[in-house]
């Protein structure tokens, strides 16, 4: 059987994430926030969270709980992966640094208690309706939109298996 401790080592509780933060803070590293649902890891993601990685030094993805994307109306089939499948898939990325699972419809708590220098999401959401947007922008940090990959998403692969 595989270890997968270094990869799960990265799904930090609240309270870790809270110490993690101060001390990556402290060491002045630029802190870079993502968030998604990632209920079907594909290219289009690995692409967008590099990419999102490049806009700093340590990578930070919340990750919704499974409740929580059933709350943002994806549909009966979604999430396809349990919340902790998602969580430790993303963790399995090497260029991301934590991961974090939030029970909210956004992740606006979470970016509050992060304070991210950077905030990012895909080109598809206008910068001033960014979950958080506010949060960064009084702190003088950045949001970044990232080029998503075409024809790649959740949604897509999904009605490719159902249409095959």
């Amino acid at each position: 059987m595989t270890n997968y401790n270094f990869i799960e080592n990265k799904i930090l509780s609240k309270e870790l994430l809270d110490a993690s933060v101060k001390r990556w803070h402290f060491f002045r590293k630029k802190v870079v926030f993502t968030n998604g649902c990632f209920d079907l890891l594909h290219l289009g993601h690995v692409d967008y969270l590099s990419k999102a990685k490049d806009q700093g030094d340590i990578l930070i993805i919340g990750v919704n709980t499974d409740r929580s994307v059933r709350t943002l109306g994806k549909g009966n089939s979604r999430p396809i992966n349990d919340e902790h499948a998602r969580a430790t898939l993303v963790a399995s990325l090497q260029f991301v640094d934590a991961v974090i699972l939030f029970d909210e419809e956004t992740p606006y708590e979470l970016i509050k208690q992060v304070q991210p220098d950077v905030l990012v999401k895909g080109k598809d959401y206008k910068e001033e309706d960014i979950v958080g947007y506010d949060i960064v922008k009084a702190k003088g940090g950045v949001i970044k939109t990232i080029d998503l990959v075409p024809g790649y998403s959740t949604t897509a692969i999904e009605h490719k298996i159902k249409n095959s």
